[in-house]
């Protein structure tokens, strides 16, 4: 169930409202844990219990390292609750990924698993990831179930993000407020974020997939197409991060930001700090931290600059192309840190270099593998001897002129 369908906005989310509102206090985590489990099993039932056995197994460890806390057992059951997590991730999402790299390197046959990847298990994950990591850090663990499914089931957050920490609401869980102030504030920002998905968006997208199936390729084609998807995909998931936000404060939480105009910044480094923001800080403080961070000498401080980018490609899909993308962003840092740091000076040309390989990182990211990524990147410079402007490509652009023109304003403050 998407935010911006009939069924959600129009019966399922003002039943729910509903229903919460007019429930005691005490009770309203556990309409929200079962509008949020009705939610989810929507679209795949079967997963639910996937994710609660993600849930419990959380739970429980969490529990057993409050009991043996300052012991060396509190850091063995955190180990074993991220190991548990990740297994299933592992599994679900990046076994056919092994198992094909696998056979080609080998010559063997392994016949693939073709799981169905469960919706939202990449942010469910981190989620309890964060929670059980944060106990070992000193959190009080949650003795309530209830709470703690809700936190990690809480429909709003659950499929696009933003990805919530459990150390930013667990008092929230507890105790929460609620005005018709907070609720009007929140469907204001609900609004904003349902309008980036369906006016600007949708309609991107729709200009990418034309792209896709044309057969009058050209080099202006190619960099509309590169324009369209970069402006895409931050419309689309900021959309649903503000949404997500605003139904948040609508029940009561305070999620933090997600987006902050990515596309002003002036380095990557900047560029990152923008967008998508929890996952950068995710990533931060659970993994680049843990593993020296900038304590470390300057090898080791590369060294794990790549592995959190390489881990974060890998985060968003089962590709090399992913990987690649995540790869490539760990370059540009590292190259800001060694060399590039003057050209921030001059904002504008600064400003023309992120807005450059950004555009070209996401023409990698949305490719369905490494061929095409190289094919797409050589079509926007003209390779295969491909013509700079076709009827086709002129006619998107005065088709979809105002939408881009709404769109690269709209990505401004």
């Amino acid at each position: 169930m998407l935010f911006s369908s009939i069924p959600f906005l129009y019966y399922f989310l003002p039943l729910v409202l509903a229903v919460y509102f007019l429930t005691p206090a005490r009770f309203r985590n556990a309409v929200l844990l079962l509008a949020s489990l009705i939610f989810y099993a929507w679209g795949e039932p079967k997963y639910v219990l996937l994710m609660l056995a993600s849930i419990l197994s959380g739970y429980g460890f969490g529990l057993l390292q409050e009991r043996y806390r300052g012991q060396k057992g509190a850091k063995l059951f955190c180990g074993l609750s991220v190991a548990v997590s990740l297994s299933f991730l592992l599994y679900f999402k990046y076994a056919d990924f092994f198992l094909e790299n696998f056979n080609a390197a080998t010559g063997l046959g392994v016949p693939l698993l073709r799981i169905a990847l469960p919706i939202g298990i990449s942010f469910y994950t981190f989620q309890i990831i964060s929670y059980t990591v944060d106990v070992y850090r000193g959190e009080p663990a949650q003795k309530n179930l209830i709470h703690l499914a809700a936190y990690v089931a809480m429909f709003p957050q659950l499929i696009a993000g933003p990805i919530v920490r459990y150390s930013d609401i667990a008092q929230q869980l507890e105790h929460r407020s609620h005005s018709t102030a907070l609720a009007a504030e929140g469907v204001r920002r609900f609004l904003i974020g349902l309008g980036k998905k369906i006016l600007i968006a949708n309609q991107l997208g729709e200009l990418c997939s034309v792209f896709r199936a044309s057969d009058e390729k050209s080099v202006l084609f190619y960099w509309l197409y590169a324009v369209a998807f970069a402006l895409h995909i931050y419309f689309h998931f900021s959309g649903y991060s503000d949404m997500a936000i605003g139904l948040g404060k609508v029940f009561g939480f305070h999620f933090l930001e997600n987006f902050n105009y990515p596309y002003i910044s002036a380095s990557i480094t900047e560029f990152w700090r923008r967008w998508h923001m929890s996952l950068g800080t995710w990533f931060r403080d659970y993994v680049y931290i843990p593993l020296g961070g900038n304590r470390v000498g300057r090898a080791r401080q590369l060294l794990n600059i790549l592995v959190v980018w390489m881990l974060t490609g890998f985060w968003h899909g089962a590709a090399w192309n992913f990987v690649v993308w995540g790869l490539m962003f760990a370059v540009l840092l590292i190259m800001e840190k060694l060399w590039l740091k003057p050209l921030s000076k001059c904002r504008p040309l600064a400003h023309l270099y992120v807005v450059f390989f950004v555009v070209i990182s996401f023409v990698i990211f949305n490719a369905e593998n490494m061929g095409q990524a190289l094919s797409d990147i050589g079509g926007l410079f003209g390779a295969g001897g491909i013509p700079l402007v076709s009827a086709e490509a002129v006619y998107c652009l005065r088709s979809f002129a105002l939408v881009l023109i709404l769109a690269v304003l709209g990505a401004t403050p």
